[in-house]
């Protein structure tokens, strides 16, 4: 996957971030490794995917990659890639090469992969922290201790390595929770693509196709409009399938009175949009589908309402949970009192995730959902964390009701979820998926064209 960035400034202004958090820990070295390659089967590889955290300071998207961060005596940033290499760029396509790297992402220096385990001891040599991930297995934290070793072997007492190791990434997980320009640009292109690939399945969807025919117009519409990959495998789910939260696109066939349920969203340049929408085959909601849908809109609306600057984390989830609760009361669902059914979280039984999720390079994002809160009770569960301008996050209320005896047969089967993508702004949220209705009489418009 090749997606060098026009403007090489936020990566560089990341790692220069990354040199200051280090240097507030008495300065060191930083060393992170890209994704390996990945074998689907004997000597074919799945699609190549970069580490987030790798691409987020280096925008370098090749595999077998090094970056090493200094901080302290001496700050530089140093990239270990592949060299040029004619006869396998004949197979697989351009690499940069050290030297062009180097030049293009805007590092310090850059060295040939192949030169990393002669070069990194010497790094390590006298630094006083080692920034790397804990517990790294696999090659690459084979690797990395092997340079640890050698550099101790190396120094025989004229210099020290490093006596502490502090893992970077939850710091890189607080830097990526709050977005900068380029990455809100980047996320509002994969929004608009997503969102125009959810009212194409709309407007072609027919009673008799298959969940994988509608699959495959929206592959079409992200791609044909400049998406690299799918950021997460859509769900297409019809009828009773939808009350499966994680259902894949299968062969099952569409009913007419069936809805059909898509969660589905693009990768563009690295960054993923996650939009859900639930629509009736037929274009038609029935009595009970709308009743159920347009609660769950009411809740969405709710959730949306409560995400602003200065509010928690976990205020949208309470808002929708208590729209919802109240519904399915209404509609003879649950019974008892809107009180009795949070306490007891009776709503569970149709109601059972989380009304969001941070959004970003992943589509579950990084970055913790609730915060430090410096009270002496260690044993205290942490507040939520307070959201922020720049800060993306899903909005997604849902209610999956399967068939059984207590309960009112109108509503078998009938799963639904609505979710968007909400920016925080300074005044409040922009739901910035919205190229696509979400109200059941414009979905039912845009079903007529």
């Amino acid at each position: 996957m090749s997606l060098p960035p026009v403007d090489l400034t936020p990566h560089i202004e990341r790692r220069q971030r990354l040199q200051a958090y280090m240097r507030s820990l008495g300065g060191g070295i930083a060393v992170l490794s890209t994704a390996p390659e990945a074998v689907r089967s004997r000597d074919s590889e799945f699609p190549y995917r970069f580490d987030s955290d790798f691409f987020y300071l280096t925008g370098f998207t090749e595999p077998e990659a090094w970056l090493v961060v200094l901080a302290g005596e001496r700050d530089a940033s140093i990239l270990f890639c592949r060299e040029r290499h004619e006869e396998q760029e004949t197979w697989t396509g351009h690499r940069f090469g050290p030297e062009a790297a180097a030049a293009r992402f805007g590092f310090d220096d850059a060295y040939a992969v192949e030169r990393l385990d002669e070069l990194l001891p010497a790094l390590l040599a006298n630094q006083p922290t080692l920034f790397a991930p804990l517990q790294a297995t696999g090659p690459q934290g084979e690797r990395l201790a092997r340079a640890l070793d050698a550099a101790r072997q190396q120094g025989r007492g004229q210099h020290r390595t490093p006596t502490r190791q502090i893992d970077p990434r939850p710091r890189l997980a607080d830097m990526r929770l709050v977005k900068d320009p380029t990455e809100i640009a980047l996320m509002r292109r994969a929004a608009r693509i997503s969102a125009g690939a959810h009212a194409r399945a709309m407007r072609h969807v027919r009673a008799g196709m298959h969940e994988y025919e509608i699959e495959a117009e929206l592959l079409y519409e992200f791609r044909r409009h400049g998406a690299q990959s799918v950021a997460y495998n859509s769900i297409v789910a019809a009828g009773a399938n939808a009350c499966t939260l994680h259902y894949p696109a299968g062969d099952a066939v569409l009913r007419d009175g069936q809805l059909l349920l898509i969660d589905a969203g693009c990768e563009y340049d690295g960054y993923a949009a996650d939009i859900t929408r639930t629509f009736p085959v037929n274009g038609r909601y029935s009595g009970p589908q709308r009743a159920l849908y347009d609660l769950t809109v009411a809740a969405q609306d709710a959730a949306s309402a409560a995400i602003r600057p200065g509010a928690s984390f976990n205020d949208g989830h309470e808002a929708a949970v208590r729209v919802l609760a109240q519904g399915m009361l209404d509609e003879g669902l649950l019974e008892g009192s809107l009180d009795g059914a949070l306490e007891s979280k009776s709503y569970n039984r149709f109601y059972m995730h989380r009304t969001g999720h941070w959004l970003g390079l992943d589509v579950h994002d990084v970055g913790d959902y609730r915060q430090d809160g410096g009270g002496d009770d260690v044993g205290a569960e942490r507040p939520w964390r307070t959201l922020e301008p720049g800060m993306i996050l899903t909005v997604e209320p849902g209610i999956y009701v399967r068939a059984a005896p207590d309960v009112p047969e109108k509503f078998w089967d009938i799963g639904i979820r609505t979710e968007d993508d909400a920016l925080v702004t300074a005044e409040g949220c922009e739901l910035i998926t919205r190229g696509v209705p979400v109200h059941a009489g414009e979905i039912e418009a845009l079903m007529r064209e």
